[in-house]
């Protein structure tokens, strides 16, 4: 039992807080509802502790990233039949929270239980967050939090701008990330694939990027 939860189910006046906040998610639930019915295909959108948030479009950088990182491990997935790779419009139904990440892997398991008719994904076991100005906080806060707190195994923060990438690990009986590496050279080792050794520079350089697929192909 964690000290902040030992904490609260001490208070005298627990019953009241859990009538209380049970009283709020009622209420945040029909609000998640009408977020999940009046969202558009075409929107990037998420609903967190009660808040709808949209997305502006991103920077190049961004993309640039993302295009590489997707099709360097979508390549990978799919030639491994390792599950499968999302990106972008996934939308992702959490306990309380529904997230669109930057990229989204299911394992083998989670991606048979998808049909083509599925709008709202499972708890993914390896998520990629992109920075952007507008996301730091929310990556490094409240998605950390939960990402970890649901089990989400393997999670990685990318920098487009820096050409750096966080990795976060849930230790054996841990319900909170610890950082395994910060790299800005080197190879990263992702936990969701043990076979892979990616070489930095191809998730952020074309030519090597390119390189690094014709060796994994």
């Amino acid at each position: 039992m964690s000290p902040s939860t030992a904490e609260f189910l001490a208070a005298p006046d627990l019953p009241m807080k859990i009538a209380a906040a049970s009283q709020a998610l009622q209420r945040e639930g029909k609000l998640r509802e009408r977020f999940r019915d009046e969202i558009e295909p075409h929107e990037k959108g998420e609903f967190i502790n009660g808040e709808k948030i949209m997305h502006s479009p991103a920077r190049e950088s961004h993309n640039h990233v993302s295009s590489l990182i997707v099709g360097l491990l979508g390549t990978y997935v799919r030639a491994n039949h390792a599950g499968i790779l999302r990106y972008e419009k996934a939308l992702c139904g959490f306990s309380r929270n529904d997230y669109e990440p930057d990229i989204a892997w299911f394992g083998p398991e989670k991606a048979a239980s998808l049909a083509p008719e599925t709008t709202i994904y499972p708890i993914p076991d390896f998520i990629i967050e992109i920075l952007s100005p507008a996301t730091e906080k929310r990556d490094r806060g409240v998605k950390l939090e939960d990402y970890a707190a649901h089990g989400v195994t393997e999670y990685w923060i990318v920098d487009a701008d820096k050409r750096t990438i966080e990795q976060y690990l849930i230790a054996e009986g841990a319900e909170v990330y610890h950082l395994a590496e910060k790299l800005g050279h080197g190879d990263i080792k992702p936990f969701s694939f043990p076979s892979l050794a990616i070489p930095l520079a191809a998730l952020f350089e074309d030519t090597a990027n390119l390189s690094f697929l014709r060796s994994i192909l």
